[in-house]
């Protein structure tokens, strides 16, 4: 049996670089609380990401939640239902209600042509994803935003290094939230962040995150905990200097896939966006049952038949969420709801050899043919 495949693999420094980096915290004891690690990780992220502010927090999903909190948002959030958990989670735990806006079917981001009808005068926010380093439609939203006087609250967990028309994609909307967990193009092991423009926002991010604590002597908020602690900054210090080169990595993966899978009848893959020099984050692939010859489930199965384990993401719909159960109609977001039905995202890591690549598009490919997934 040959090694396993996973659908992703962390991204690390060689051991000795990790050492050296966390080395001087045994001389300074200074383990968490915004040291000198988190304030060297902040100052460098926030020139690589091209914004004017960068706050690190203890995980993406924390940047979300506090986020939305801090604007002191009410009522109803557009957003998509074609997301992680944690997108519609830090929505209902500020006590929000998610609106669900439909995908479009090209790069699976919000369809920002569908969101000016969904407004109503209780809507305060609108809350887009940014879906596999692709980026949604920034002019529309931006242009939707400013009518309605709408905050926005960019979800860009898989946009890390992702630029649009040379910018950084952190400094489009109000607020930019990225993940740096440990299966992320760039990770410290468990982190997040979040870029803004608005100082008074920042301050109000900043005691969200640590307690509400105003000074040594005046705690004049109710806060969380959301302190990125040293040894994560540290390891986000080290993949710093490396993740342009991982990119590059993920790229050469991506074009082999490419080779083999575009223009194959039934599959359909993410598109080529003017003016965004994307990441490489993920490879989807959507299948047509009808015109490829076997279902996404099928080549789920196929493959990890043969230890290669692909992912169903996303899927389900966080609309379609047990714990949501009879509050939100999945039909009226129909092509998410088809999407996720059929989309399957192939292994993709820096070091993935260029032979495994082909052997899965082989499995892949097979499936289609005559007889199916055997």
């Amino acid at each position: 049996m040959e090694d396993k495949i996973l659908v992703t693999k962390s991204s690390m420094p060689e051991l000795p670089e990790y050492i050296e980096e966390i080395s001087e915290l045994w001389d300074t004891h200074w383990l968490t609380n915004m040291g000198c690690k988190h304030q060297k990780l902040q100052q460098q992220l926030e020139t690589y990401l091209d914004v004017d502010n960068v706050e690190l927090l203890t995980n993406g999903h924390m940047a979300l939640e506090l986020s939305m909190q801090a604007s002191n948002l009410s009522g109803e959030v557009i957003t998509t239902p074609f997301t992680f958990a944690s997108t519609t989670h830090a929505i209902v735990r500020n006590g929000l209600t998610p609106v669900f806006c439909d995908i479009d079917p090209v790069t699976f981001t919000i369809d920002a042509s569908k969101i000016e009808e969904l407004i109503t005068d209780r809507t305060t926010a609108i809350v887009p994803v940014h879906v596999y380093g692709n980026i949604c439609n920034i002019e529309e939203i931006e242009r939707i935003a400013i009518k309605y006087g709408l905050k926005v609250i960019y979800d860009a967990a898989h946009a890390f290094g992702v630029t649009y028309k040379t910018k950084g994609i952190g400094s489009y909307g109000d607020i930019s939230c990225f993940s740096f967990h440990a299966t992320k193009v760039f990770n410290s092991i468990e982190g997040g962040a979040v870029c803004f423009k608005d100082s008074d926002f920042g301050k109000k991010l900043y005691k969200l995150k640590n307690f509400g604590i105003k000074n040594e002597e005046v705690v004049d908020g109710i806060g969380a905990n959301a302190k990125m602690n040293e040894f994560c900054a540290a390891m986000g210090l080290c993949n710093l200097r490396h993740v342009d080169e991982e990119i590059k990595k993920r790229k050469l993966i991506v074009e082999r896939y490419r080779q083999h899978l575009d223009n194959v009848e039934g599959i359909q893959l993410s598109p080529v966006q003017k003016d965004v020099k994307t990441n490489y984050a993920y490879f989807p692939v959507v299948f047509d049952e009808k015109n490829f010859g076997a279902s996404r489930n099928e080549v789920y199965e196929a493959l990890a038949i043969n230890n290669i384990f692909a992912r169903k993401y996303f899927y389900p719909l966080t609309n379609t969420f047990e714990c949501f159960h009879g509050k939100f109609n999945v039909y009226e977001t129909p092509i998410a709801l088809h999407i996720s039905k059929r989309v399957l995202t192939l292994p993709l890591y820096s070091n993935l050899q260029l032979e495994d690549v082909d052997r899965i598009c082989n499995i892949v490919l097979k499936c289609g043919e005559k007889g199916g997934c055997v």
